[in-house]
């Protein structure tokens, strides 16, 4: 392992703590299957009594093994520590935690958002669990259906067997998990929306700029647009600052040209001088 590499490892290992959590004191409890192979680890645990972190393991190890035959060693190291540590993390917190709630609602809740959460930060280290990345993969490569499909694919028969194996509303409430479990993924993937850029048409680009630059310490930059309906050439501005910064900005814009034309948007990640640092 490279010197460097050793930050990643220490985050996707945080990152499985926090997934695992998420799992033991709220999901497996309370009987929610929320997708992927953690859900169907779910299912079986309440069919059988497997441990949840070992069935986990069984079912990840083929499709390991199958992805390293038809896909290469593309997944790499990091899926295989971060599969291991997950499973390990999962039934030995099961010896020691208890759910702290057994309202079903909640435990969607707080499970969906921390498994999200940790399995974010597993992403965001550059490693990965396994399980449902891989089938989705999988499913590419064989069925020649996007991984988008192959992951919902995976999902709605993981919730379709809870409802089956529980009720429909423990799979309802699955789904909710499951949703809220993308949502926080997307979230610490993406930085969370601080930040909003803004799109600025005007006559007085210049002077904008000039008091972008002075008032608010950020940079503009000029960009080439042509009004099709004028077919006037004009100059766009792209100014991007934080959340705080927004009505500063407006204000800005109108003080100087009131028939500013301005598009602020979310940002969901900016790296760079006055944002977030580049992570090495």
């Amino acid at each position: 392992m490279r010197r460097r590499e050793w930050p990643d490892y220490l985050g996707i290992t945080a990152g499985t703590l926090i997934t695992a959590l998420g799992l033991v004191l709220f999901l497996v409890p309370n009987r929610i299957a929320a997708g992927g192979v953690s859900g169907l680890a779910t299912v079986l645990h309440y069919i059988f009594g497997w441990p949840v972190g070992l069935t986990m393991l069984a079912l990840n190890i083929p499709l390991f093994l199958a992805g390293l035959k038809v896909l290469g060693w593309k997944f790499g190291l990091k899926t295989l520590y971060g599969t291991l540590v997950l499973s390990l993390f999962t039934d030995l917190l099961a010896l020691r935690l208890h759910a702290p709630t057994a309202n079903a609602l909640l435990a969607a809740i707080y499970g969906g958002l921390m498994s999200g959460v940790g399995l974010g930060v597993v992403f965001r280290y550059g490693g990965s669990t396994g399980g449902t990345d891989l089938a989705a993969l999988l499913f590419r490569h064989f069925l020649h259906i996007g991984a988008g499909l192959g992951l919902l694919l995976v999902d709605a028969l993981v919730i379709t067997l809870a409802g089956l194996a529980f009720n429909v509303e423990l799979a309802l409430y699955a789904l909710l998990a499951l949703i809220l479990t993308s949502r926080a993924i997307d979230a610490i993937q993406e930085g969370g929306g601080y930040a909003k850029a803004a799109l600025i048409i005007s006559d007085h680009t210049e002077e904008i700029a000039r008091q972008v630059m002075a008032q608010l310490d950020r940079g503009a930059t000029g960009l080439a647009g042509r009004g099709l309906y004028t077919r006037q050439e004009r100059e766009i501005l792209l100014v991007v600052v934080q959340r705080s910064e927004v009505s500063r900005l407006k204000s800005l814009v109108a003080e100087i040209d009131p028939g500013a034309f301005v598009i602020v948007s979310n940002t969901h990640e900016v790296l760079g001088e006055g944002f977030r640092q580049w992570r090495r």
